[in-house]
This record gives C-alpha cells, structure tokens and sequence, in this order.
C-alpha cells in the first residue's frame, strides 16, 4: 500500500504523520509520499515550525516559500528513516486539496494521512476545510488526526480564609429635623 502524508508545515502535521506509525504494519506499506502544497500567490507564507527552532538566529534570510516546503518535508522524511517503506518527497504549487487528491491518484495511494486544526488564519476555516475537501473528494480512505484536546486549567479550590471578627452592628445616626420657628 502506498501512503500519502500532507504536510502545510504545521507541528500538527507532524503530529498525523508520527501518529501514523502507532498503528501501521511497515511491511505492509511499500511507499510513503509526504506531499506539500504550496499556493501560488498567498499572502501567508508556507509555515515552518517545524525546523524553526533548527535555524541559527543569525541567519535574518527568510526561506522561500519552496524552500520552507523542502524543510518541512525533510523534517517529516526523518521521522520514517530506517522505518521500511521507500520514503518520496514531493512539492506542489496549486489549492492543498486538489494537489492532495491529485497525487492520492497518480500514485494511486491507499490511505491519505492530513492534519486538521494546523494552521491558518482561523484553523478551522483553512485547514480544517482543507481536510474535508480532502476527506469528502479522495480516492481512497483518508485519516484526519485532529490536535488533542486542550486541557482545561485545573482550578484549585480557593483556600477558607480566616473568619473576620465580627463588628457591631453599627448604631442608626440620629437625624434632627430643622425646626421652625414660626413664633
């Protein structure tokens, strides 16, 4: 079986692609593509946190958006060194859905692993309905791995705080209506 990783650079994609490893019998995959998409004239670049904290600060050039890809990939390409299956890396230019289906079909994959929460302006406007384009128009059986749930902040129970002495109740002020004298 061949497999299809897309990839937008996120740290959640990363998350679908170890995830995958968790369940997977290597014998039975023969291929593993991880595939990105990059999109022609964005205004966000492609995102790399991935290897960003691999980057030396002195280093001020930004990458290419290719070159973020090609980064992205290498990163997800190592987590499946000495795995088994034949690992391709692939770039493509164009909307992440189509190019995911596209590829899903020319190496006729039989499982497309996708992310769905990584990024974007609102994650679940772009990416999340990335991955149900994908999900809903693939040719073949499609794994959504959503982030983990964020954990809610425990609270603590507020410590009793010392009982207050109690004041006296405070006496009524005495009002004295202004007489008049009309004598």
């Amino acid at each position: 079986m061949h497999i299809l990783i897309a990839t937008d650079g996120s740290r959640q994609s990363l998350t679908a692609a170890r995830h995958l490893k968790t369940f997977v019998d290597p014998e039975k995959v023969s291929d593993i593509s991880i595939l990105a998409v990059i999109r022609p004239l964005a205004a966000v670049a492609f995102a790399d946190e991935l290897t960003a904290g691999q980057r030396q600060a002195a280093d001020k050039t930004a990458l290419t958006f290719r070159e973020a890809a090609a980064s992205a990939l290498s990163t997800i390409a190592e987590e499946f060194d000495g795995w088994g299956p034949e690992v391709h890396q692939r770039i493509r230019s164009g909307s992440p859905a189509n190019e995911i289906i596209k590829c899903a079909k020319q190496v006729e994959a039989g499982l497309i692993v996708v992310a769905s929460g990584g990024r974007g302006v609102s994650s679940t406007v772009l990416v999340g309905s990335t991955a149900q384009r994908v999900q809903n128009y693939a040719p073949c059986p499609v794994l959504v791995v959503r982030p983990a749930p964020r954990q809610k902040p425990v609270r603590r129970p507020k410590a009793e705080k010392p009982a207050k002495a109690q004041k006296a109740p405070k006496t009524p002020r005495r009002v004295r209506k202004a007489s008049s004298s009309s004598d």
